[in-house]
């Protein structure tokens, strides 16, 4: 059954009104967390209720995050010494880089038992702990996988010996 067409105007019951705007704030926001997953997209969602509450989705890292780099896209399409900027921009990239990397390598050390543990600071045990989560569901991720096609392989080679019998 097709749905009718709806007209864009204000809808004048306001139970139908607040109904319609939370699930099509709740539609929105699963629209705007879909396409971040799917395409690897930074989103930034602001929406403002009529009573003034404010609902928010920042797909990667923060909201404030994502306005500070809107606010550095913007000022660089309207051309404010964008040709200027870059090498600041890449010696910026480059030391963060350069940090994170230390910060791992630091990390697997500590891992490896060559450091100990006990002289990291808060931010670096953090650090390690995300890095070994991620690195921990990627594994068992590839290990599901490797167990899915090794049943796979048991159940046709099951089927291919009971057809010989």
């Amino acid at each position: 059954m097709a749905r009718g067409k709806v007209q864009m105007r204000r809808i004048e019951n306001p139970v139908h009104r607040q109904v319609t705007f939370c699930k099509r704030r709740m539609g929105l926001l699963k629209k705007a967390k879909e396409l971040s997953v799917l395409c690897d997209a930074d989103i930034g969602v602001m929406v403002f209720s009529p009573h003034g509450k404010v609902y928010e989705l920042a797909t990667n890292g923060n909201m404030q995050g994502l306005i500070e780099r809107y606010k550095g896209s913007n000022t660089e399409a309207h051309g404010e010494s964008s040709e200027q900027n870059k090498p600041e921009v890449i010696q910026q990239e480059v030391l963060l880089l350069r940090q994170e990397i230390d910060l791992l390598q630091k990390g697997l050390r500590y891992m490896y038992g060559e450091n100990d543990i006990n002289h990291m600071n808060l931010n670096e045990l953090q650090a390690l702990e995300s890095n070994l989560e991620i690195w921990v569901h990627n594994i068992r991720y590839t290990k599901m996988q490797i167990i899915s096609r090794e049943i796979e392989m048991l159940k046709t080679k099951g089927r291919h010996t009971e057809g010989c019998q």
